[in-house]
């Protein structure tokens, strides 16, 4: 900084300024100081920096099984939105969640001496992880229900659940059926609750759901047990992966989509508008998850030992293709 100072004619105060953001420099000196950085190929030593302040700029993110899409696309929202505030991320990724696995998550991201920690924690069995959770930083959960302990944020998944049942019974289909997700995640049991509410509240039967594991191989086998039955005419499926597999087991059933039986996702993956037929869909978004998850953070962060617990829901969006029809009469 001395070395830029003396490029730029100015004094160490007033380069800290500018590499600060401060408003009180003249555009003209902001200018010839940007241009000595360059000049010189000047960075900031961060270790150092953090020796002075306390405060690394990183934030950790604990998270598990970044192949699915909903967990893959949060950890990229919160990345995206943390860089964007100025911090950089620390990543760790577990294999299962569970209380000793977070636990050393937290233990190693705390030794690292991140800032806070976003949790992504979708199952039933993180979210139990986090109670009384010793952490020493603060710590926001993304997808983890309604635990007391920390700030949670997450999508309206039981809204999701009633928009796309609520769509299908006003196509006027008798009822609708569900392949769920697995029983373990919260984001399952929130669209299972949403799917029975919108039946419940339309005086309709609930058929048992058909049990899904997330993967397109579920939706299959799923999907051939429901082409089978001529009285299903609609479906919900847990998410498009397993919606695709279902328009795959329909397809060599000779079952038509939407003509004999109508279906509707949830996510909203980029390629459910290039499914045959494109598919009607609950999209859910990330990128408003991983900012609202990185402002929470950063406002336990300002507010220091004093912080409270926050909790706030994104709304999901109802996207209309071309899986679904009115029923047959």
């Amino acid at each position: 900084m001395a070395d830029v100072a003396v490029r730029a004619g100015v004094s160490h105060q007033t380069v800290s300024r500018v590499l600060n953001g401060h408003p009180n420099v003249r555009a003209e000196t902001r200018a010839r100081v940007l241009q000595a950085i360059e000049q010189l190929g000047y960075r900031r030593n961060m270790v150092a920096r953090a020796l002075v302040t306390k405060h690394t700029r990183t934030l950790g993110v604990v998270s598990f099984d970044t192949t699915l899409y909903g967990p893959a696309s949060t950890v990229y929202g919160i990345e995206q939105a943390a860089r964007a505030a100025g911090y950089f991320v620390s990543m760790v990724s577990l294999r299962t969640i569970d209380r000793a696995g977070v636990r050393d998550a937290l233990d190693y991201l705390a030794e690292q001496g991140v800032d806070g920690v976003v949790v992504v924690a979708p199952q039933r069995s993180a979210a139990r992880a986090l109670t009384d959770m010793p952490t020493g930083v603060p710590v926001v959960a993304v997808g983890a229900g309604h635990t007391g302990d920390v700030s949670v944020v997450s999508v309206e998944q039981v809204e999701g659940a009633r928009l796309a049942t609520r769509h299908l019974l006003d196509l006027g289909h008798e009822t609708v059926w569900h392949i769920s997700g697995p029983s373990d995640w919260l984001e399952s049991e929130g669209r299972v609750q949403g799917w029975r509410a919108a039946l419940a509240a339309a005086g309709r039967p609930a058929p048992d759901p058909l049990p899904g594991d997330w993967s397109p191989r579920s939706g299959y086998r799923a999907g051939l047990r429901l082409a089978a039955m001529p009285e299903v005419t609609a479906v919900f499926v847990g998410n498009d992966q397993m919606a695709l597999g279902a328009l795959r087991a329909f397809a060599e059933r000779g079952v038509r989509v939407p003509e004999q039986i109508s279906i509707v996702g949830f996510d909203d993956i980029p390629e459910s508008e290039f499914f045959t037929p494109p598919l009607t869909t609950v999209r859910q978004d990330f990128g408003a998850v991983g900012r609202c998850s990185i402002e929470v953070l950063l406002r336990q962060l300002e507010a220091g030992p004093e912080w409270s617990h926050e909790r706030h829901v994104v709304p999901p969006r109802f996207v209309v293709r071309a899986s679904t029809a009115p029923a047959c009469p």
